[in-house]
């Protein structure tokens, strides 16, 4: 059962999804009605799930899901891997590869390799405050408070001591 992504509450729980480049408006207008679809249609073990999905930042699909509804089994959770692969091939993005960290600098979602994170802190580029998107936060509160945050904040903060 479709939820609007804004009236998830804060427990929900939230799978996020970064795009290996910005989608575009007419991208994400196309988006659109898959998204209600999926949360619509989404079950598990035959129960309809409160769930919602939406483009945020034109570089992450967040999937959310009120689990206090019903929660998600191994099978739905297969079910929207299955939906963001679908996602990748309608719009020729990646959005599963994890090997990309962003960051919000100068107002723009800039990606960064992990294996250039280290020169990037020694260069002066990203520093503490920095904001990250921590792509691993798992509910919707969080997402929502703290998403960007400062990146000495998160699990990178071992890399500004």
């Amino acid at each position: 059962m479709y939820v609007p992504f804004e009236q998830l509450p804060a427990s929900a729980r939230i799978w996020i999804y970064q795009a290996n480049r910005p989608l575009t408006a007419a991208e994400q207008a196309v988006l659109q009605p898959a998204l209600h679809r999926f949360a619509t249609d989404w079950t598990s073990h035959g129960r309809a799930l409160a769930a919602s999905a939406a483009v945020l930042h034109n570089q992450f699909l967040v999937i959310g899901l009120d689990e206090a509804v019903a929660d998600a089994s191994g099978c739905s959770i297969d079910a929207s891997v299955r939906f963001v692969q679908q996602i990748e091939g309608q719009v020729g993005v990646e959005l599963l590869e994890k090997s990309q960290l962003a960051f919000l600098l100068d107002g723009e979602v800039q990606l960064l390799d992990r294996k250039a994170l280290r020169n990037a802190v020694a260069a002066g580029t990203l520093g503490p405050e920095t904001p990250y998107f921590d792509n691993t936060i798992s509910q919707q509160g969080q997402l929502v408070g703290r998403w960007p945050a400062p990146a000495h904040s998160t699990w990178l903060a071992r890399y500004f001591s």
